[in-house]
């Protein structure tokens, strides 16, 4: 359900609004802005919503398989040699 709300805001602010989101996107800019701050965390479909995102998921699969092949590339160190610590 949805609930109208009147608010204040300075010249700058409402004229950058209708410029940059568009006069029927405010609600849903403000609300999406909002939305963290003041209902409770509900991790769970938080992270059923970024699973479902395949392009998110593909972005954050080719960056961890990146990462890797970064670290399997580094020459390879033994363990620190504890006579030189001294």
């Amino acid at each position: 359900m949805y609930k109208k709300l009147t608010i204040t805001v300075e010249e700058e602010i409402y004229e950058g609004l209708h410029r940059v989101i568009g006069r029927g996107a405010i609600s849903q800019f403000i609300a999406e802005l909002v939305r963290p701050h003041v209902v409770g965390a509900n991790l769970e479909s938080a992270y059923a919503d970024m699973a479902a995102n395949e392009a998110r998921e593909r972005e954050a699969f080719e960056w961890a398989e990146d990462l890797v092949d970064d670290v399997l590339a580094r020459p390879t160190q033994g363990p620190p040699n504890c006579a030189e610590r001294g």
